[in-house]
């Protein structure tokens, strides 16, 4: 029983450790991030800054949907039209 009980307290540390660990690593990231936020608003230029970032998400959102909603024809479709084509040329 002393061991199952030693174990137990085993995984417990490690779990408050674990959980120690991943909050400090969540704390310093939003510390770096206001920290880049704070140096962004202090730029004179932050008016600009904003629009040429809004700018390229809008961007990015088109492309996005672009790839996800135009299909490309399939490569035989392609063949056919081209064929079509040259039998029209020809005129045969």
């Amino acid at each position: 029983m002393a061991q199952g009980a030693g174990r137990r307290g085993g995984l417990d540390e490690q779990a408050v450790l674990l959980v120690a660990g991943v909050a400090d690593l969540a704390v310093s990231t939003l510390g770096s991030a206001v920290t880049t936020v704070r140096g962004l608003l202090r730029r004179s230029d932050a008016a600009e800054l904003a629009s040429a970032a809004e700018q390229d998400l809008v961007a990015r959102g088109r492309l996005a949907l672009d790839r996800r909603t135009n299909v490309p024809p399939a490569h035989l479709e392609i063949l056919a039209r081209h064929a079509r084509v040259h039998r029209g040329a020809d005129g045969g």
